[in-house]
């Protein structure tokens, strides 16, 4: 069985809340609902976890050292500050897609770096809540690609 993990990052409890015209209505607990049936249909085994904290999202990712296939994250703010984020991906070794759910590219300057994209599976950015579902898709078919190798 296909373990997953969903990461978000800082303020994204806040979904459906923050901004709505940029971030959407959906709350992040609808998103993760519909990815958690995507999953149970597809037969994956799918976990999920949010926090605001840098060093609490670091532990999480060493955590899934040896019992998660792959990582989707939207880590926020953190995507375009966090070396110690980047480290603990990298460290891991576990493939993982970075996904947001706004063109990070339109809009302000210091979003448009990245510090987790260059060593990224794929980036999926823009496409509002479902951008979620394209994340998993697409990791999805990584996995059963480099099964087939």
């Amino acid at each position: 069985m296909i373990n997953l993990l969903l990461i978000n990052g800082p303020n994204l409890n806040l979904l459906g809340q923050r901004e709505p015209s940029l971030y959407g209505v959906q709350t992040l607990e609808t998103i993760e609902t519909e990815l958690y049936k995507k999953a149970e249909k597809a037969g994956i085994k799918l976990e999920t976890f949010q926090s605001n904290s840098e060093g609490s999202l670091v532990d999480q990712i060493q955590k899934a050292i040896g019992e998660i296939d792959a990582i989707m994250i939207n880590a926020g703010a953190y995507t375009h500050t966090s070396v110690a984020l980047r480290d603990a991906l990298l460290s891991s070794e576990i493939p993982y897609v970075e996904l947001h759910l706004s063109n990070t590219f339109s809009r302000e300057s210091f979003r448009h770096k990245s510090l987790l994209a260059d060593r990224a599976v794929g980036v999926i950015t823009g496409f509002g809540p479902m951008s979620y579902q394209l994340a998993f898709d697409g990791i999805l078919s990584f996995l059963k690609h480099q099964d087939r190798k």
